[in-house]
């Protein structure tokens, strides 16, 4: 009842509109159409429904008795609605953006700590989150960028938000990635997303922060995600969901990058003198500790024989002084490959 009180408002001077139209056989001038889509705005600013709308301007053009000689009403009729509803959906477009914007703008702050986090945290709850609780974000890399409104983007959403509605999600795009909010004590949602990501693109990668509380848990999760993918990417990671708690150790080993740059010109810098260059024989020992050290499995994944790669094991060891089979040696032969990785020796000291 209060909806159809209100949505009359909009109908001032339309039934007189409408009688003056017909009796001169005129169509509606500029300024009549203007004050139409002037009203049509307002009503889809107060929220009233379109459909009792457009009933109430047929009703009242239902009381209009045009003169017998006069324009049908009908071709008026249609002329007013139309304005109407034109105004009534302009209004409707302005606000989607508007409300796109404030949402990306939620999201750019979020992901990256501005606005103040009190003031971030009051925002976050006009988007169904609770920034006083823990969360942890997922982010999806796929062989193409990806943004909003995009068909992938749309139909992850769709899935995510067809079994979690209920849940405190949020899902957006950001640098071209897919990215996904959820509460740190539900990791079945990142979870999800991740399956469903990893298929609608075609074979993308995940990676998942961990769970931090408050405000900022949000931009620590992110970042960890972030950095996950970009290690995977460095270090030739295989899998298609990486977790940012299994992947500590390689934070921990770049922390101090030029002790690690000297660590590994020190072990490896030797290799330099191998006829080839160090590649084959860096490959072989990324292989070989990749492979737990077993010999049998390192020459078939790279396809030499057993005896092939004793000869290249024995000639790290001659121009390195160190025994990849010593377990001593091992582990500085293996942090110093692991560091090679990270740090992209020798390309990036050539």
């Amino acid at each position: 009842m209060a909806d159809r009180e209100t949505s009359g408002s909009h109908l001032a001077g339309y039934a007189g509109v409408l009688r003056d139209a017909c009796a001169t056989g005129r169509r509606l001038t500029r300024a009549e159409l203007e004050a139409r889509r002037a009203d049509g705005e307002r009503a889809a600013e107060a929220g009233l429904p379109l459909r009792a709308l457009i009933r109430d301007h047929l009703a009242a053009a239902q009381k209009v008795e045009p003169a017998p000689e006069a324009r049908p009403l009908l071709a008026v009729v249609e002329q007013a609605v139309d304005a109407f509803v034109e105004g009534y959906e302009r209004a409707q477009r302005q606000a989607v953006r508007q409300e796109e914007a404030a949402r990306r703008e939620f999201i750019d702050d979020l992901l990256y700590g501005r606005g103040g986090l009190g003031r971030l945290a009051e925002r976050a709850e006009r988007f169904g989150l609770r920034l006083s609780q823990a969360h942890a974000v997922a982010v999806a890399a796929g062989p193409e960028p990806y943004g909003d409104g995009y068909p992938v983007a749309r139909r992850i959403e769709a899935a995510v938000l067809g079994r979690f509605g209920n849940r405190q999600i949020l899902l957006a795009t950001k640098d071209g990635r897919l990215i996904c909010v959820a509460p740190g004590d539900q990791p079945d949602v990142l979870a999800y997303f991740a399956k469903q990501a990893h298929a609608a693109t075609d074979g993308g990668r995940v990676a998942v922060g961990r769970s931090h509380p408050g405000p900022g848990g949000v931009v620590h999760s992110y970042e960890e995600a972030l950095n996950a993918l970009d290690l995977a990417e460095r270090m030739g990671l295989e899998g298609p969901v990486l977790h940012a708690s299994d992947l500590l150790v390689y934070p921990v080993l770049t922390r101090d990058r030029q002790a690690m740059a000297d660590l590994v010109e020190s072990v490896l810098g030797p290799l330099r003198g191998a006829r080839g260059g160090p590649g084959p024989l860096l490959d072989t020992l990324t292989a070989y500790f990749d492979c737990g050290c077993v010999a049998t499995e390192t020459a078939r994944r790279l396809s030499l024989s057993v005896r092939a790669l004793t000869y290249r094991l024995e000639r790290i060891h001659t121009l390195t002084g160190a025994d990849p089979a010593d377990p001593v040696n091992r582990y500085t032969l293996q942090t110093a490959v692991i560091g090679s990785r990270l740090l992209g020796w020798p390309a990036a000291t050539a």
